[in-house]
This record gives C-alpha cells, sequence and structure tokens, in this order.
C-alpha cells in the first residue's frame, strides 16, 4: 500500500479520508493539525517542519494559510499533493503554479465527481441557451468559512462569457436586473453538506441543473481517487478533467 499523509488530519474531512483510504490502497502514515492527537498509533505533526516520516503522496483540507509551508515541505520531498482547500487567493494560486513545476499537484475546490459533471453541463447549456438569465446558488453548513464556495466560483467561470457582469447576493431597492448579470447567492445553515444550482431563466420557461451532495463521504473518495492517479504523473497542475478524462 502506498503511504499517505493527511494535512487538517483531524477535521472532519481529514478524518473522513483516513477512514477510507484502506478502500483506495493508501496506508495513512501520518497527519499535519494542530490538534492533539489522531488516535492509536498514527503520529500527528503540529507543523511540516516536524515530519520525519516518508510518504507517497499528500492530501489536504486545511486552510489556505498553511499552504506556503505546505508546497515548501513538499517540493523538498518531491511529494505529490491532492489540494481540496477553498479560499486560495490569486496569490495562492501564482504558488501553486510555480511548485507544478517540480512536483504533481492536484486542485480542486469540489473533489466530487458529479460536480465535474454539473460544470460540464452548465457549459453546455449556458452555450445553448443564449439570452436566458443565469443565477447560481449554493448552501452549505453553518461552519464554512469562505463565501461564496469554491465551487460556485467555478461554476460562475464555466456559464460566463467575456462581458458577464457577476453579482453575489442582491439589497437595496435599486436592484433590477442588468443584462449580462450572473447572480452569485450563498446560503449557510445546519449540516448542509453541499449543495449547488444552476437556474437558467427564460421568457416562460426555467432549467435547473443542481447537485446535492448528500455525505461529506463523496469528497473523501474523489480525493484519494484522485491521489491513487496523481502519483503516475509528472510535475504540473492537474484537476478534475484531467482526472476524469485520462483514467
Amino acid at each position: 500500500m502506498k503511504r499517505l499523509l493527511i494535512s487538517g488530519a483531524q477535521g472532519r474531512m481529514g478524518r473522513m479520508i483516513a477512514s477510507q483510504a484502506a478502500q483506495y490502497d493508501l496506508r495513512v502514515i501520518g497527519g499535519i493539525d494542530r490538534s492533539e492527537t489522531i488516535g492509536g498509533d498514527v503520529p500527528l505533526f503540529s507543523d511540516f517542519s516536524q515530519v520525519n516520516i516518508p510518504a507517497d503522496v499528500l492530501i489536504d483540507f486545511s486552510s489556505p494559510f498553511i499552504l506556503n509551508s505546505l508546497l515548501a515541505f513538499a517540493t523538498k520531498n518531491g511529494l505529490p499533493c491532492v489540494l481540496g482547500t477553498t479560499g486560495y487567493t490569486e496569490a495562492n494560486m501564482d504558488a501553486l503554479r510555480n511548485a507544478a513545476e517540480r512536483i504533481p499537484l492536484f486542485y480542486s475546490p469540489n473533489m466530487s465527481l458529479g460536480i465535474y459533471v454539473l460544470k460540464q453541463l452548465a457549459a453546455q447549456a449556458a452555450r445553448m441557451l443564449d439570452g436566458f438569465d443565469i443565477e447560481i446558488v449554493e448552501k452549505h453548513h453553518n461552519q464554512k468559512a469562505d463565501s461564496p464556495s469554491g465551487t460556485a466560483l467555478a461554476l460562475l467561470d464555466a456559464v460566463k462569457k467575456a462581458d458577464s457582469l457577476p453579482v453575489f447576493g442582491r439589497e437595496g431597492r435599486l436592484t433590477k436586473r442588468a443584462p449580462g448579470e450572473i447572480g452569485v447567492h450563498a446560503v449557510r445553515g445546519g449540516t448542509v453538506a453541499g449543495e449547488h444550482e444552476v437556474g437558467y431563466y427564460g421568457n416562460h420557461e426555467v432549467i435547473t441543473l443542481s447537485h446535492h451532495a448528500q455525505d461529506r463521504g463523496v469528497f473523501a473518495a474523489g480525493a484519494l481517487k484522485a491521489a491513487g492517479w496523481l502519483m503516475a504523473q509528472p510535475a504540473g497542475l492537474y484537476g478534475m478533467q484531467d482526472l476524469m478524462e485520462n483514467q
């Protein structure tokens, strides 16, 4: 079995990845987290500088704030990384692109295979439904830090044109919809794992495409599948399209 390090090991996604790893021929050999313990005999490190065990691949669901130390560790050790953390800035993305010149990196704001399909369908519908108003609505649990979700932004990229005008929520009395607007709206509440909807509103007809994650396990499964695929790839920055079209 290949050796897996988990960054954000004590988070909900980290624990779920650990519970499913063996199904993908991966053995968890350690984790990085500020919490005290993973449990059992798996070592936990509070910082990448403390990691002293060899690994074959790393999966990260943690925070954008640790990205620089993660990439420094990974490039030093030639370690492929699957990155599922959201909220990256453009500077973070530049760092990813630079590191990808030396190691294989897989980045997706949503590891669900179904979301990849939704993006493809959403882009096709936008091309075919010229003149329809487009609105994107995403729903997540009440502890999600970033808004709108990385997936909603990816869907926005899939459907927008060069002259599109993204509008993030609407408030006030002068909010009549302008031509070319694409509305993006975020809902936060309860324990919602993730729901995304793209609506196309025409004259007297509405088409809706949606994806509902019923359990966070779908994201863990996608990340683990990506990890297995990534270890066989050369240096570069990869995403869901690469995984889905080159399996």
